[in-house]
């Protein structure tokens, strides 16, 4: 009986020598190698945001109140992700479903905000091509926004595979909870790229 209940358990458990499931753990080294990406783009944007000879420049443009109510919203939508693991680690799909629908809805919105304001900028000038500040907040940003874009299609993979008939299988709650460290770290970015490029002078 042990060895029939060590022959089905194994093969779903997937663990590494630390303990955790290997999807987890590169999971964790994915997201660490993302933390030194996104280290050397800000560090490219705080060196190079004050050498442009021509503007606009960050304080000439930077909508503070806008930002702040689109960081508001991605905030958010990490609450809904949190809600979303909770209702797959307690056997709930439907608050499950609900919450990951949620947190893409709030993601979707928080880049509506961001085209929003990159059209503003250009209408105003500031392009890719402008000046040095332009180019370091149009990659800086862009690519966290195509970080949010990738999340938002991540959750709606799930959502799909989870209205199949078998959803997500036995392990719901660690592809929900996986997705959800990926969630949390583009949210845990914003924060940075907000402090740096928009309230510090």
């Amino acid at each position: 009986m042990a060895v029939a209940e060590m022959h089905t358990e194994t093969p779903q458990q997937h663990l590494t020598v630390t303990g955790i499931d290997n999807r987890k753990l590169l999971m964790w080294i994915f997201l660490a190698s993302e933390c030194l990406f996104f280290g050397s783009l800000i560090s490219t944007y705080l060196i190079f945001k004050g050498d442009s000879i021509v503007g606009p420049l960050p304080a000439d443009i930077l909508d503070i109140p806008l930002t702040s109510t689109s960081t508001f919203v991605l905030l958010m939508s990490s609450l809904t992700m949190v809600l979303a693991v909770f209702g797959a680690q307690h056997n709930r799909p439907g608050l499950m479903k609900a919450m990951i629908l949620g947190t893409m809805v709030l993601g979707l919105t928080f880049l509506g905000f961001q085209v929003y304001e990159f059209r503003t900028f250009a209408s105003e000038g500031l392009t890719l091509g402008t000046n040095q500040f332009g180019a370091t907040f149009f990659v800086l940003t862009g690519i966290h926004g195509t970080h949010v874009g990738v999340g938002v299609l991540y959750l709606g993979s799930l959502l799909v595979a989870s209205a199949r008939r078998n959803g997500l299988g036995r392990e719901t709650a660690l592809h929900v909870d996986i997705a959800g460290l990926y969630w949390h770290f583009v949210d845990i970015v914003w924060i940075v790229i907000f402090t740096l490029v928009y309230l510090i002078p």
